[in-house]
């Protein structure tokens, strides 16, 4: 072996390298390899090796071929490059030649690499003699069966790249695959271009390492005199063995690439279906040629990533029409609220056109008061979507005719199990007064909603009834109606068990986590619901996820005043609740807080005595306080036209106090005659005690 101080040592002027006559007397020919120009010198015994006369070679290393087949010469030049590449000062090996004759023989090579004062190799010497009497048939299989362990150690490389783009779901999935530094490198690969086809052009959509393309050649024609160019014309790969060939085969290409210092590349087109959809390049930096093996696991390569580029492509555009069928079943706008601030946010799920019914509405109602509705259609997929537009829709109207929340989610029951879709709903209806922070709350089989306050954030239970369709199913149409207060400065989340429910965890974990992040989050409601959105996104997921925020502003004056009325009708207690929430809210927002008590009472009594007394219904009305004593007025109005009277109950007497009881809190009451009934009036003066009875 040279002694390695030798490679170290200044490169003679002397060339080509005088061979040494003992190796000549021992039948070893020698050769000299000038990198730089691409001169291969050989002495008149490798000659005799090679079976060559001096005449039949030109000095260049191509030109060997005619003596060592394509294969042996690939792997030949792969030694070299990889003794090259890392670093080391020899190498050694065998590899077959054909005589002449055509029969077959064994030849050893060892060679030493010459580098300048910078470590870049500038040349190979070395010997080459005649190996086949060495080489026992035992000894040919071993390197036989060598070659075949390295061809399948590159096969394994491409089952494993193919196994890893199988995981791919989008285009850029394929990218990340292909950049990976234990995929193509393990190839040999320096780097790797990839581009698709789109309107007869080629879009360079990936490159590794940074700067492997040429900027312009990022976008081209299919026409054009580039190797990805000629691959999509002709269907097939391009293997360019060498710089001379780069050179004289694309000179446009190759003026603009010598700084990358490419040996060989192989491009290879990407088909699907028979058409192509892109084409891939792999430049290689020191080996020369492909043996046929590798063309073969290059062309299997290029066929897994075209399936795997048209799997995701496919995935992509199925995404794309999925979410187009979402957002159009979607509201396009929500409608501005006075007092309120509304935001809404819709994710679609992860996989491709799985996605499902999610949705958000907000709906302008009579009075000044806005409805709220989120809801959930059975399955992930465009008939959950086509059946969830529907369900918006129909539900929307039903709020809009002024139906009670329990009759409207009742009545969208029915209309769902009459579709006979086979799917079911979960929503959650929200009738809000942002006058006076009365929310009405029906649940149907929904998660519960969460209020943000200023003492942090709280779920709020309802009660709640089967799920919409199934309700109807069952003939169970009745669902509760729950009352809260939403007061200024709170905001009110209504959400999909998307943005809650974990896989393994339990959904009331899942509450409590979604409350702690709520209540950690910015004020704005538009920033809150882009942070819940983005943690969802973050978290992944396979399920959508919509979310609705209602915030309820705090007015610019203390006393804002307006006009609230309620219908409540005989054996309709739910209604005589909800009255008795909208005064007292009413009260507090107005003013008469301290005396919320008092004004709640007395409207009681006045109510109570029209369903007792008249069998009929009575007609609340609610007024602000105006003027300079600033009354608030209830007026309680009913169909009959007896006077109430005020008596004396006596001692054991169960009825006849609910007007001395008015009489005692109000600071005024009296009896108006309206058409063919009457209304019974009481007043309460806003901030301050009760002054007596002055009607």
């Amino acid at each position: 072996m040279a002694d390695r101080a030798a490679s170290a040592l200044p490169l003679p002027e002397d060339r080509p390298a005088h061979p040494d006559p003992i190796l000549a007397l021992n039948r070893m020919g020698t050769f000299d390899w000038d990198l730089d120009k691409g001169l291969f010198h050989m002495d008149a015994q490798a000659h005799q090796v090679f079976d060559l006369l001096p005449e039949e070679f030109d000095g260049r290393f191509e030109s060997l071929a005619a003596r060592v087949p394509q294969p042996e010469a690939a792997r030949l030049d792969a030694l070299v490059a990889r003794a090259i590449k890392e670093g080391t000062e020899n190498y050694g090996g065998y590899f077959r030649i054909r005589r002449r004759d055509g029969t077959p023989r064994w030849t050893h090579t060892q060679g030493y690499i010459r580098r300048d004062d910078s470590g870049r190799p500038r040349r190979v010497v070395g010997i080459v003699r005649d190996a086949t009497e060495e080489l026992t048939e035992g000894a040919a299989r071993s390197l036989r069966a060598a070659q075949d362990e390295a061809f399948r150690q590159q096969t394994s490389i491409v089952q494993a790249v193919s196994a890893a783009l199988a995981h791919a779901r989008t285009v850029q999935d394929v990218i990340e695959v292909l950049k990976d530094t234990h995929g193509i490198r393990r190839l040999g690969a320096a780097s790797f271009v990839m581009g698709l086809v789109e309107a007869g052009r080629i879009r360079l959509v990936a490159e590794a390492p940074p700067g492997s393309f040429v900027p312009a050649s990022q976008v081209n024609r299919v026409d054009e005199p580039y190797p990805m160019s000629e691959v999509v014309r002709t269907l097939s790969p391009r293997f360019v063995e060498s710089p001379e060939e780069f050179a004289r085969e694309y000179p446009l290409l190759w003026s603009q690439i010598t700084h990358l210092r490419i040996a060989s590349a192989a491009y290879l087109p990407l088909i699907a279906q028979g058409r192509p959809i892109g084409a891939m390049g792999l430049l290689y930096s020191v080996r020369r040629g492909f043996s046929e093996e590798e063309r073969a696991v290059l062309v299997a390569l290029g066929s897994s990533i075209a399936q795997s580029l048209q799997r995701a492509m496919l995935y992509e555009q199925q995404k794309e029409l999925a979410q187009g069928l979402q957002q159009a079943m979607l509201p396009r706008t929500i409608p501005r609220v006075p007092g309120a601030d509304i935001a809404v946010r819709y994710r679609a799920a992860a996989l491709g056109r799985d996605i499902g019914g999610d949705w958000y509405d907000v709906i302008p109602l009579p009075g000044g008061r806005v409805g709220a509705v989120i809801g959930d259609v059975q399955g992930h997929d465009t008939h959950a979507t086509a059946v969830m537009g529907q369900l918006r829709i129909v539900l929307r109207a039903y709020a809009a005719e002024g139906h009670p929340p329990a009759t409207v989610m009742a009545r969208a029951s029915v209309f769902l199990h009459e579709l006979d879709t086979g799917r079911f709903a979960t929503c959650l209806y929200a009738d809000a007064n942002l006058a006076t922070g009365v929310v009405q709350v029906v649940r149907a089989g929904h998660i519960d909603p969460l209020v943000r306050g200023a003492d942090g954030c709280r779920r709020v239970p309802v009660d709640g009834g089967l799920p919409l369709g199934l309700s109807a199913d069952f003939g169970v149409l009745d669902y509760p109606v729950a009352t809260l207060e939403l007061d200024p400065g709170e905001t009110l989340l209504l959400c999909t068990d998307g943005l809650v429910e974990q896989p393994g965890a339990d959904l009331d974990d899942g509450m409590r986590s979604l409350a702690e992040r709520v209540c950690a989050g910015p004020d704005e409601v538009s920033d809150l619901a882009d942070l819940l959105i983005r943690l969802a996104e973050e978290r992944g997921g396979d399920d959508d996820v919509a979310l609705l925020l209602l915030h309820r502003r705090v007015p610019e004056t203390a006393r804002p005043s307006g006009r609230l009325q309620q219908h409540v009708a005989p054996g309709d207690p739910q209604a005589l609740a909800q009255a008795r929430h909208m005064i007292r809210a009413a009260a507090r927002a107005w003013g008469a807080g301290e005396r919320a008590d008092e004004v709640e009472l007395a409207a009681d009594e006045l109510i109570t005595n029209v369903l007792v007394h008249t069998e009929g219904a009575a007609i609340v009305t609610l007024r602000s306080p105006v003027g300079g004593e600033r009354r608030l007025r209830i007026e309680v109005e009913d169909s009959s036209s007896a006077l109430p009277r005020r008596r004396d109950a006596g001692q054991d007497g169960v009825s006849g106090r609910g007007l001395l009881l008015v009489d005692r809190l109000a600071d005024a009451w009296g009896v108006e005659a309206r058409g063919g009934g009457k209304a019974v009036w009481c007043e309460f003066r806003a901030g301050g005690n009760r002054s007596g009875p002055d009607g």
